[in-house]
C-alpha cells in the first residue's frame, strides 16, 4: 500500500466513480481500477460496492477513507513544511491576531529585524484558528494569538497571560466605581465582542468570561474587529471587554478600566509547527524573552 493507490482510492471514494475519478487524476481508468483491485488484494477485503450506482464503499472502505485522507494530507503538510525549510533565502513570515499590535508583539518584531536585516519579515492579520491551517499549509512559520486551539501538528508556547479591562464611554456613571468593577456590573450594558467571523475567537473568550460565572449580558452586539468596537464604544454604543495593552489605543472619549475578577485573563501564545527547530524562531524567541525582561513582565521561559 503506497501513497500513490491511497489517492487513487480517495478519489475514487469521492467520486463514487472510476471515470469520472480517473478524469480527475488524469489517467486511463484501466490503471486505476487496476491499482484499485492491488490494494484489496493486498489487504484482503473489498472496499467498493461494485453493483451499487452510484459507487459506495464497503464498511472496511469507510474504514480507510477516513484513515486514507488524514494521511495524505499530513503528507502534503510534510512536504510543504520541508520545502520551505529547505528555501536558500532567510524569510520569516508571521501570523498575528490584531490585539496583540497593541502590545509588545511591534517591538520584538521590530529588535528582530534590527539584529537580523538579511531575513524577509512579512506580517499577515489572522486569527488564531487561522494561524494553525497557516501553519500547516506552510502560509506562515510562525503566529502569534489568544486562543488554545489544540492541533497534534503544532507546537503551543504560552508567552504571558494579559489581564483584561473594560472599555467605555468617558462620560459613563460606571467610571465612578473604577476600583471595584466587575462582571456582574456590567450585564445591563450592551456588551460589544469582536471579531464576528470566524469563531471561534476573543469574541467566544470574552462570553466565556460571564459563562463560566453564572452571569448572562443582556445584550451582546457581535462587531467585525477591534477597532470598530472601540469606535463603537465611543460613540455611546455600549462597552467592550479588551486585553490591558490596549491601553496605548487613547482616545478622549474612552476609558479603560480594571476588572476586579480574578482569572480574568487572555494569554499570548506563540504558535509554530511540531519539531520546528528554525535558527530564527529560536531567536525570535528570545526576543521575545528580552523584551518581557526589559518591562519585567512575568512569563514561563520555554526553549525550542
Amino acid at each position: 500500500m503506497d501513497i500513490r493507490q491511497l489517492r487513487y482510492f480517495v478519489a475514487v471514494a469521492e467520486e463514487q466513480n472510476f471515470t469520472r475519478a480517473a478524469k480527475r487524476l488524469f489517467i486511463a481508468q484501466p490503471p486505476l481500477s487496476r491499482q484499485i483491485q492491488l490494494l484489496e488484494d493486498e489487504l484482503g477485503v473489498i472496499l467498493f460496492d461494485r453493483t451499487s450506482r452510484p459507487l459506495q464503499l464497503t464498511e472496511a472502505g469507510k474504514f480507510l477513507f477516513s484513515h486514507a485522507k488524514k494521511m495524505l494530507a499530513k503528507t502534503a503538510e510534510i512536504k510543504t513544511m520541508t520545502q520551505r525549510v529547505g528555501k536558500i533565502e532567510r524569510s520569516l513570515s508571521i501570523g498575528f491576531v490584531a490585539t496583540t499590535l497593541y502590545g509588545l508583539l511591534p517591538r520584538i518584531i521590530r529588535q528582530f529585524r534590527e539584529q537580523h536585516q538579511s531575513v524577509e519579515i512579512t506580517l499577515h492579520e489572522m486569527t488564531s484558528s487561522q494561524q494553525i491551517e497557516a501553519l500547516k499549509s506552510g502560509k506562515i512559520d510562525v503566529g502569534f494569538g489568544r486562543l488554545r486551539v489544540e492541533d497534534p501538528s503544532i507546537r503551543r508556547i504560552l508567552l504571558r497571560e494579559e489581564s483584561l479591562m473594560v472599555a467605555l464611554p468617558s462620560a459613563h456613571y460606571l467610571i465612578k466605581n473604577a476600583q471595584n468593577l466587575t462582571l456582574k456590573d456590567l450585564i445591563e450594558q450592551p456588551l460589544l465582542v469582536f471579531p464576528k467571523q470566524p469563531r471561534p475567537s476573543f469574541a467566544d473568550q470574552v462570553l466565556a468570561l460571564f459563562h463560566d460565572r453564572g452571569l448572562s449580558p443582556n445584550k451582546v452586539i457581535e462587531v467585525r474587529e477591534l477597532q470598530i468596537a472601540i469606535g463603537l464604544v465611543a460613540a455611546g454604543e455600549g462597552m467592550t471587554i479588551v486585553p490591558s495593552s490596549m491601553r496605548a489605543f487613547i482616545r478622549q472619549d474612552v476609558t479603560y478600566l480594571e476588572l476586579d475578577e480574578k482569572r480574568a485573563i487572555s494569554p499570548v501564545i506563540m504558535s509554530i509547527r511540531l519539531g520546528e527547530q528554525s535558527d530564527d524562531l529560536k531567536v525570535l524567541l528570545q526576543n521575545v524573552y528580552q523584551v518581557y525582561d526589559a518591562e519585567q513582565i512575568h512569563y514561563i521561559r520555554e526553549e525550542l
